[in-house]
């Protein structure tokens, strides 16, 4: 089908499906985003990015691996699998971040295809100088977190001063840690101590835990094979660090200064497999040093299974010139049993 007609409101517009059944067409994505510019164009800024929100409603529970066919009564409930940026998870993490440089102004045409949650949009360090409410020619200024409705739209204006990586989220913040609503902005540059000096209480916390891993004995749902040559557990271990580790310890195991220590080429985590199976197991807490630098952190223990911290940690020992250690499930099943 193939419509024609004329743009008349200046703004940012959801489309979507709206043949029957309706919800169920959006909830698989079924939506996009129309910016329609006032005359002489929106004022000018250095770098423009695309991020579209949805909640998706799957047989399968959050974690599970194979196709997963869209579940009616989740739809009706209104209880989403996955809340996800640009259509899943990760779309928007590791080397899909969207990136800027320090002294740039960025703009964000933020839409919501829902089809049911409110998004409460916000990205963490930044505080939003413009604020196009539901996509509109009204302005808000100075905001932290702007909301927008299922079906709706903001635009959103900020420069970056400092460098870091900046954490995009929808700030129901299990959405975002336990079910996938998580981006990254990069921003690289010179570093400015006026405005940010990079000092991090001693003792901090981290809070999130890992996506729920829990694994029901669903036949609606299609099970792909669990993965079993190497390269296969390092791409698992890949995603399942992309869920549950890179917000601490960052895409590329760099850590966080004086907060998280870094797991790119670490002396602590190469000299004793088995002390990182048992964090990742049970947590750690207390002073550590790491590659010279002392870090007093907690992390907490992480629901996975012996198979994800086994891949996860091997895609680990795999990367930023550590060990190449082969982590497998039986070694973790024996520290498990340990404890």
């Amino acid at each position: 089908m193939v419509f024609s007609f004329k743009v008349i409101n200046e703004g940012l517009y959801v489309y979507h499906c709206a043949t029957a059944p309706v919800g169920m067409h959006i909830a698989n994505g079924m939506y996009g985003l129309i910016l329609v510019e006032p005359e002489g164009g929106l004022p000018k800024v250095d770098k423009e990015y695309y991020i579209m929100q949805g909640d998706f409603y799957t047989k399968g529970k959050n974690g599970e691996t194979g196709l997963q066919a869209f579940d009616m009564q989740k739809g009706v409930d209104e209880a989403p699998e996955y809340v996800v940026f640009n259509g899943k998870v990760g779309s928007l993490t590791e080397d899909n971040a969207i990136t800027a440089e320090v002294g740039q102004n960025v703009r964000l045409y933020v839409g919501n295809g829902g089809p049911n949650l409110i998004s409460s949009f916000h990205v963490i360090g930044e505080i939003f100088d413009n604020v196009y409410i539901e996509g509109g020619s009204l302005i808000n200024k100075n905001v932290q977190t702007t909301l927008i409705p299922a079906g709706g739209s903001a635009i959103v204006d900020f420069k970056v001063e400092v460098p870091g990586t900046f954490i995009i989220v929808d700030h129901s913040i299990f959405r975002t840690f336990n079910k996938g609503s998580l981006g990254m902005l990069k921003v690289t540059g010179e570093e400015n101590k006026t405005i940010y000096s990079g000092k991090q209480i001693e003792g901090i916390y981290h809070p999130e835990g890992a996506t729920i891993q829990t694994m029901p004995n669903d036949k609606s749902a299609v099970t792909a094979p669990e993965p079993s040559s190497l390269p296969e557990r390092i791409a698992a271990g890949k995603i399942a660090y992309g869920k549950t580790c890179f917000a601490c310890h960052q895409a590329n195991g760099e850590g966080v200064t004086n907060a998280f220590p870094p797991l790119a080429a670490s002396d602590y985590l190469n000299a004793d497999v088995n002390r990182a199976i048992d964090i990742v197991l049970h947590g750690k807490t207390g002073e550590i040093t790491v590659n010279g630098k002392k870090y007093n952190s907690v992390m907490t223990a992480q629901t996975l299974t012996d198979d994800e911290i086994a891949n996860v940690l091997t895609y680990v020992y795999s990367s930023w010139g550590n060990s190449k250690k082969d982590v497998t499930s039986a070694m973790v099943a024996k520290r498990r049993a340990a404890k």
